[in-house]
């Protein structure tokens, strides 16, 4: 596996990178985001990396796509008109939710639209009990009353969600086989298949909002497939799952909800690998795009995953790596609240019409106009001159605002980056601080079109002294896609009292996602020598509502392995709690099952010694505004000429052609041998 390609196609911008492994080598492409069709923009991107690359289509062996599709079509409602069918007397489960309003203290919130309308949703006769013992029958006429109902609303995927379907799922299962015999062009999934686990609110919530999104991300995937097989690649494409690994078509087709985070994932996954070459283990992943900010926490050079993310204000269960996101970028726009304070994001003003810089007719002030007029970013050319850009709109849109404030637009634009970073902070608390870990041991490890812009001094905010630049920040995501390997995630609810008399119980539990792991291994067509497999366990007091979730080596577990799990759970439960019950019984509420397939490791490439002072890397000079102190008559680097040894201090502007990075006073920069720039505040 030589030659591969990695696509994000973000809000704003579709980042590309071509990478030959055998040689460790890196060409890359940025272009605008097709809103309306994002696979042309993919397909003249590829075809544009080929040139440069001068390989032919064929010799492509890796293909992986990160995609914000889903998580568009859910935030912007857009998702396909969805049916639901539920066991009788649970229609308005996804109605009643948790009884918690958006706003705790603002009565007059509006909730949040179910994924499914009332009207939708229809009750099915037929019972599982808790432990997966059919009380009542199913009632296949009704069902097929509902499939004709369901038929003259013209909805294009139903959700199957019974309860207790994860102790059984054979109802489900049989009600599926009955839809599809009267309606065979309907899609159809079953909440058994997309989350097998109790709480019935959770399970229905994502299972309703992965029907809504099969047609939507089925016709793209099926589509941008065609059209990549008609250039010429051989190679099947992948895409990126939440989790950090990625899969085919025909599972992602399954199971699109697995893709809400599949490009900032690929950059989650990046900053691991730079880690083991940088020698960092604990680190803060920092991805400022066009339209949103992603950050993520890494210990001991480990990801934390979490299982439940709130999309379009529904909880969705799916396994997932820990990433926070902010709507803050580089299209986010700056407006005036109601009681005339200035204000940036969440709206991004996107790829199109993009900020006002990009003279397509946006008209609103954006981060990316703010940073231009304050000098921090060159007027004269985008993505290394591909892309015009037009100052003048920048400082007009600022100019507008300012009117509305009562400010020039400088102190506008001063403002706008002041809000931006204060919020980018926030955010960077949220995965550190309010989670008890202290930022000030990390490594900020800044990507993203916009991250080197604003880690500085988001940095130096929250007080953490190290940030690493890696040598394509632009593009670290798509360059992730590719370092990330293949992976398989399930699960299935127990709930039996953590004792050794329950041990043939567990060994069901085992059996169940072993079964399924040798499916998904067939399907994605692995063999067990390149797979790693991990297993774990969800353990919780009796009477707690949520659980801890702990390793175990294998699925064999036996009297003693049992009671080192117990002993275990009750000291991380005092590590993390601050207490333990040691005379209090447990219960094991879930079995996982991870299946990786580790990618080939690209060769290393290093930069040669430097044999000039860095000076000779300086392309000019110009005014650029750094807090506190205001205009600076500041040096431009071109990145491409900096070589391993060379050190200065800021202020400074380093320049290339997929980031720009800016270096505050106090702040000094170090090249190393892998060409990362370590910024170093206050020394």
């Amino acid at each position: 596996m030589s030659i591969c390609i990695g696509v994000d196609t973000g809000g704003t911008f579709t980042d590309l990178v071509l990478v030959d492994k055998n040689i460790g080598s890196h060409i890359i492409h940025k272009l605008p985001t097709t809103p309306t069709d994002p696979a042309l923009c993919i397909l003249d991107g590829v075809g544009a990396l080929l040139d440069k690359a001068e390989t032919k289509p064929e010799a492509v062996t890796l293909f992986v796509h990160g995609t914000t599709l889903a998580t568009n079509a859910i935030l912007q409602h857009r998702c396909s008109k969805t049916g639901m069918l539920v066991t009788s007397g649970f229609a308005d489960v996804l109605s009643i939710a948790r009884q918690r309003r958006p706003g705790f203290y603002n009565l007059s919130t509006p909730k949040p639209l179910p994924p499914v309308a009332r009207d939708c949703i229809f009750e099915i006769d037929g019972r599982t009990d808790e432990q997966g013992e059919c009380i009542r029958p199913l009632d296949e006429r009704g069902i097929v009353q509902a499939c004709s109902r369901l038929k003259e609303k013209q909805v294009a995927a139903i959700a199957i969600c019974f309860i207790h379907a994860y102790a059984n799922p054979a109802q489900e299962e049989r009600a599926k086989a009955i839809l599809q015999e009267y309606w065979p062009d309907v899609h159809v999934c079953l909440s058994s298949e997309v989350l097998r686990e109790f709480r019935e609110f959770e399970r229905f919530a994502s299972t309703c909002v992965n029907a809504s999104l099969l047609p939507i991300l089925g016709h793209y995937l099926e589509d941008l497939s065609d059209r990549l097989r008609r250039v010429g690649l051989k190679t099947p494409p992948l895409v990126m799952q939440s989790n950090g690994g990625a899969v085919s078509l025909a599972t992602v087709r399954a199971r699109p909800i697995n893709t809400f985070f599949s490009g900032p994932a690929g950059g989650v996954i990046a900053t691991t690998q730079l880690g083991v070459r940088a020698e960092r283990a604990d680190m803060i992943s920092f991805d400022m795009g066009g339209t949103s900010t992603d950050v993520c926490l890494i210990q001991d050079g480990k990801l934390a995953s979490r299982s439940e993310h709130q999309m379009g204000g529904f909880p969705v269960r799916m396994p997932s790596l820990d990433i926070h996101t902010i709507g803050a970028g580089g299209g986010s726009i700056a407006w005036v609240d109601p009681g005339g304070l200035l204000k940036v994001g969440p709206e991004s003003a996107g790829a199109n019409p993009g900020p006002a810089l990009y003279g397509r007719g946006g008209s609103e002030a954006t981060v990316t106009d703010a940073n231009i007029l304050l000098g921090r970013l060159s007027g004269t050319a985008l993505i290394g001159g591909a892309m015009a850009a037009y100052p003048e709109e920048s400082e007009k849109a600022l100019k507008a605002l300012g009117q509305r404030l009562g400010m020039d637009p400088l102190q506008v634009a001063a403002g706008i980056i002041s809000i931006v970073n204060a919020n980018m902070m926030g955010a960077v608390r949220v995965v550190s601080i309010e989670r008890g870990e202290d930022p000030r041991t990390c490594a900020l490890v800044a990507f993203g079109g916009a991250g080197p812009l604003h880690a500085a001094d988001v940095a130096k905010q929250i007080g953490i002294n190290s940030i690493i630049v890696p040598p394509h920040p632009g593009i670290m995501s798509a360059i992730g896609l590719i370092d990330a390997g293949r992976r398989g995630d399930f699960s299935v609810t127990t709930l039996v009292p953590a004792t050794p008399d329950n041990l043939n119980k567990l060994t069901v539990g085992f059996d169940i996602l072993e079964k399924d792991g040798e499916v998904w291994k067939g399907s994605e067509g692995l063999n067990n020598d390149s797979l790693t497999t991990e297993w774990h366990l969800d353990l919780r007091y009796v009477g707690q509502a949520f659980q801890l979730t702990l390793s175990v080596a294998h699925q064999k577990l036996d009297k003693t392995s049992l009671q080192a799990l117990v002993a275990d759970f009750h000291l991380e439960h005092e590590r993390l709690n601050g207490y333990a019950m040691p005379d209090h019984r447990l219960e094991i509420v879930t079995i996982r099952l991870s299946i990786i397939a580790k990618p080939t490791a690209q060769a290393e490439t290093t930069l040669r010694p430097a044999s000039a002072p860095a000076s000779h890397a300086i392309a000019s000079n110009r005014a650029v505004w750094f807090h506190d102190i205001g205009f600076v008559d500041t040096p431009v680097y071109d990145r491409a000429k900096l070589n391993a040894g060379h050190a200065f201090a800021g202020p400074a502007i380093i320049e290339q052609t997929d980031a720009t990075t800016v270096v505050p006073p106090e702040v000094s920069v170090n090249v190393d041998n892998h060409g990362f720039l370590h910024l170093c505040v206050g020394t």
